[in-house]
């Protein structure tokens, strides 16, 4: 029975020390700043709510990514903001619909807004994006916990001007967030290329 407890305290001891490691590459990512000069900004989706196309909603999560961006596009007139997010099936319309509904309202013309709203993950969302214009030099917005995968996967897509706007998150489930993505980027480490 020794061998079974010292098995299992070496498999727990590596479990604490790969969360811990990663979880320190995800806090570094929710220090980036925006550059000065963007071509793209890429706003990456979340869910949205409602119980109809004419009353659908961005989420807490997707709300505090399109506040984060507003400010920065205002100061940026000349960059294209790509909103990304397809429908998911519990979702009344895309969440790049959405989202464009969003900027509109809160002073974003229409002229700088593209839509992609066919994507359902993150590697998806920036892969469409990149057939929707040239880049260039890009800036990612989404949630500060998910900011150093979007990146990483940017930078395995071929984007090598990269920035990012992270956006502070404020909701009550930041504990459950921050333990999915410490999941997901583990998975996207190793397997997301």
């Amino acid at each position: 029975m020794k061998w079974v407890k010292r098995i299992m305290s070496i498999v727990v001891g590596l479990g604490i020390i790969y969360a811990g490691l990663i979880l320190f590459l995800i806090l570094s990512g929710t220090k980036d700043q925006p550059t000065k000069t963007p071509d793209t900004v890429l706003i990456l989706g979340a869910q949205v709510k409602g119980s109809s196309k004419d009353n659908a909603y961005p989420s807490t999560v997707l709300k505090e990514r399109l506040d984060a961006a507003i400010p920065y596009l205002k100061d940026h007139p000349d960059a294209t903001v790509i909103v990304c997010g397809g429908q998911g099936s519990d979702e009344p319309d895309s969440e790049a619909n959405v989202m464009a509904e969003y900027l509109r309202v809160h002073g974003i013309t229409q002229k700088q807004i593209l839509i992609e709203n066919t994507s359902t993950r993150t590697k998806e969302n920036i892969q469409n994006a990149q057939h929707k214009q040239a880049l260039g030099n890009t800036v990612i917005v989404t949630s500060d916990f998910h900011m150093y995968r979007s990146k990483l996967l940017a930078k395995r897509l071929g984007i090598t001007k990269i920035s990012g706007l992270p956006a502070i998150s404020k909701s009550s489930a930041t504990f459950k967030t921050y333990v999915r993505e410490i999941c997901a980027l583990g998975y996207g480490l190793l397997f997301d290329h």
